[in-house]
């Protein structure tokens, strides 16, 4: 019984030890592992005479496992005795005389002094500790069933496999006391105690499937803490975007306000009236003056054409004209653009002084160099467009 009240106290410090781990992956429903193990069983009383292998027999068994934290877990089992030799002289005709139903906790004691890591290391160490029936099925014609409950210490040899550790092999011996007090309910013919002499030795092998946590991984995941002042920075960051999402919505608000008024007002001038100025270009609002080689002056034949444009605006009150001046192609550019300007500027002073034509009705344009006509010199002109 010492023995197992110091297995509790290890187990109690360790997970003590492990508080200030924080890890990922703790649900109820995480960290669930079913192992499935055989090997050989030996009744120590028998191994001094025997050895272990003359006289073991072959034992089956399967866990299922919850682990608590990295260091700590809890499981049942259960063990099955194959029925090769009679350890009593009470041969049984089943296949399985003899059953160990259990609890356990194990403890892993690389991560309870070397601390958890993130992962399960390649290999691991555990104690194990439990306590559960053992049951002997003897023949009915010679006694009665044994019963008892019994005690069980023993070390699990991991060897985690593969990069996700899901899966794990191990070599788990392990010994066992039936701890029946009364010699009138003895198991396999022995009174319980805690004496070598009335314990069973246990080698086997086992392979165990570690099932998926809600984490993403097979195993606890250690997460990083962060103490307050890396939280308040943290807050203090998250507040400033924040305050930086607010006055993009309001800019964005501001935007989407003069958006929408710039659409109104795209759909007012839709909404107007087209504004058509007519300009009917033929022989009754067309008048031309020629100039002769480098000269801006009007010429006394060319008169009645700017009288003729004159009687045309004053007819008509809305009306007005349009004068643009030509030059042909004798001389330079640059000359010929103030000429053609000139000749525009000299009909609508000629319309303006002499015939008393608003200058708002008259609009003067230099137009450069002309090719209205084949004829070079023709192109010496002011054509005048009156716009009704």
């Amino acid at each position: 019984m010492k023995k197992v009240i110091l297995l509790a106290a290890i187990a109690l410090g360790t997970m003590g030890a492990q508080a200030q781990t924080t890890v990922a992956g703790s649900k109820f429903t995480d960290n669930w592992s079913f192992t499935l193990k055989g090997g050989a069983v030996m009744s120590s009383n028998n191994v001094a005479d025997e050895g272990f292998w003359n006289g073991a027999r072959g034992i089956v068994g399967a866990e299922l496992r919850k682990q608590i934290t990295p260091v700590f877990g809890l499981g049942v089992e259960g063990e099955w005795t194959i029925n090769t030799s009679s350890w009593t002289g009470l041969k049984s005709a089943n296949v399985f005389d003899h059953q160990y139903v259990g609890v356990f906790g194990a403890v892993n004691l690389m991560n309870a002094f070397a601390g958890y890591t993130g992962a399960p290391r390649v290999f691991e160490l555990e104690l194990v500790a439990g306590t559960g029936w053992l049951h002997a099925y003897y023949p009915h014609t010679t006694c009665d069933d044994g019963n008892s409950w019994a005690t069980k210490v023993g070390m699990n040899f991991n060897f985690n496999l593969g990069e996700k550790k899901a899966w794990t092999l191990s070599l788990k011996p392990a010994y066992l006391w039936n701890m029946n007090a009364s010699p009138e309910a003895n198991v396999l013919g022995y009174a319980a105690r805690y004496d070598s002499n009335y314990g069973y030795l246990e080698l086997e092998a086992g392979i165990t499937y570690h099932f998926g946590n809600s984490n993403g991984t097979h195993h606890f995941v250690v997460v990083r803490p962060y103490d307050q002042n890396e939280i308040d920075a943290l807050n203090a960051q998250i507040n400033a975007l924040r305050g930086e999402l607010d006055a993009c919505g309001a800019n964005n608000a501001a935007l989407l306000a003069q958006l929408a008024d710039l659409q109104a007002q795209l759909d007012a001038c839709n909404r107007r009236p087209a504004v058509v100025e007519k300009v009917v270009k033929d022989l009754n609002n067309i008048r031309y003056v020629f100039f002769n080689l480098a000269s801006a002056n009007i010429q006394a034949n060319q008169q009645p054409n700017i009288a003729m444009v004159a009687d045309q605006l004053k007819e008509n009150s809305n009306a007005t004209v349009t004068v643009q001046g030509y030059a042909s192609k004798d001389g330079s550019l640059a000359f010929n653009k103030k000429l053609a300007q000139r000749r525009a500027e000299a009909v609508k002073k000629e319309l303006t002084k002499r015939y008393g034509v608003a200058a708002d009705r008259v609009k003067a344009e230099g137009m450069g160099i002309g090719d209205l006509f084949t004829e070079n010199s023709w192109n010496r002109v002011a054509v005048c467009t009156v716009n009704e």
